[in-house]
C-alpha cells in the first residue's frame, strides 16, 4: 500500500535532484529517505530511481509517479485550507426580534457587514414590539432581541429569565419641518414652539396628546398616517411638521425636509437582551458585536452611540 509519507519523500527527491538535499529539506535523515524510496517501489513493485554518479536519478515510472503524487499532495493541501477556513468561520443561526426603526435602520448595514467577513449568520428576524420581546426571551424563543426603553433599564414587562444588557444607541425624538421654515434655524425646538404648527400625526397619539397639554395646547391635526415615507413626503411639501424618532430619518433622508432635535421628549434608549448563555454562542456574539459597530458608525447624526 502507498503511503502518504512515501509520496511526500518521492515528490521532494524529484525536486531536489538527491536523497541528501531531499533529507535536508524534510528534515529526516539519509537513511531514512533510502527506506521510504524502498519501500514505495515495492509498493508499485517497479523500479522508481537509478544510481547516477554520486546520486539517483528518476526512471521513467519514477517521474510519472512524481507527478502524480505532487497532484495528491496539492491536492490535500486544498483540502486543508478548506477545512481550516471552515474552522475559523462563524457559522450558526440567530433567532431576533427588534423593533421596526432598528430593523430598517440598523441590521440591514450589520448584516452587510458580516456578509463582507468570514462570518456565516442565518438571521431569522421578527419585528417585536419591545415589551413581547421579554416574553420570547422568556420563553425561548428568540436568542436576541433589540428593544427600546424610554429610560435605561426600564422594561415594559420584566423579563423572570435573568437577562444581559447591552446600550447600543440613544434615540432622539425629533420635528420635522419643512424646509425654509421659521423654526429651521434653531439646534433644537421644544414642544410649546410648536402649538400653532399644523400636524401630521400617527393613530397611537397618546402620549404626543398628553406633552401637548401639558405644554398648554392642543395640537391641530390636519392628517393621520402611520407610514413614515408618507410622513416625510408631506413635510417636504408643506403640508405640516411631524415627530420621528432618529433612527427613522437614517435609512430614508428628504433634503426637503429639516429635522431638529425635540429638547423636552425623553431619549430612546435602544439595548439589546439576551440570555448570559446566549452571549457565549459565536454566531449571537458575531451579530450583537456588527450591531455595536454600526451603532458607533451611525452616531453623532439623528441618535447617538449609547454608554453602558
Amino acid at each position: 500500500m502507498i503511503e502518504l509519507r512515501q509520496l511526500t519523500v518521492l515528490a521532494e527527491v524529484c525536486r531536489s535532484g538527491s536523497y541528501s538535499a531531499a533529507a535536508d529539506h524534510l528534515g529526516y535523515t539519509q537513511p531514512a529517505i533510502s527506506y521510504h524510496m524502498r519501500a514505495l517501489e515495492r509498493a508499485v513493485g517497479v523500479p522508481l530511481t537509478v544510481k547516477a554518479g554520486r546520486g539517483v536519478r528518476l526512471t521513467p515510472a519514477g517521474h510519472r509517479l512524481a507527478e502524480r503524487a505532487r497532484g495528491v499532495l496539492a491536492g490535500l493541501r486544498d483540502v486543508e485550507n478548506e477545512f481550516e477556513a471552515l474552522a475559523a468561520r462563524t457559522r450558526g443561526r440567530v433567532r431576533m426580534s427588534s423593533v421596526q426603526s432598528v430593523c430598517v435602520a440598523v441590521l440591514p448595514a450589520a448584516l452587510a457587514r458580516l456578509g463582507a467577513s468570514r462570518i456565516e449568520v442565518e438571521v431569522e428576524l421578527g419585528q417585536t414590539a419591545s415589551h413581547d420581546a421579554y416574553r420570547l426571551l422568556d420563553a425561548g424563543e428568540t436568542d436576541l432581541a433589540i428593544v427600546a426603553d424610554d429610560e435605561p433599564g426600564e422594561a415594559a414587562e420584566p423579563a423572570a429569565t435573568p437577562l444581559r444588557r447591552i446600550p447600543l444607541l440613544v434615540d432622539r425624538r425629533h420635528v420635522l419641518l419643512p424646509r425654509g421654515h421659521a423654526l429651521a434655524g434653531r439646534g433644537s425646538v421644544r414642544l410649546a414652539d410648536l402649538a400653532r404648527e399644523r400636524w401630521i400625526l400617527e393613530r397611537d397619539r397618546e402620549r404626543l396628546l398628553r406633552r401637548c397639554a401639558e405644554a398648554g395646547f392642543e395640537p391641530r391635526v390636519v392628517t393621520t398616517t402611520d407610514d413614515q415615507a408618507t410622513t416625510l413626503g408631506l413635510v417636504g411639501d408643506g403640508v405640516g411638521i411631524a415627530l420621528m424618532d432618529g433612527l427613522g430619518l437614517l435609512p430614508r433622508p428628504d433634503p426637503r425636509v429639516e429635522p431638529r432635535p425635540l429638547d423636552d421628549w425623553p431619549r430612546r434608549h435602544v439595548c439589546a437582551l439576551l440570555r448570559p448563555e446566549a452571549a457565549r454562542v459565536p454566531a449571537v456574539a458575531a451579530l450583537l458585536e456588527a450591531l455595536r459597530a454600526v451603532a458607533v458608525e451611525q452616531s453623532g447624526g439623528a441618535v447617538e452611540v449609547a454608554t453602558a
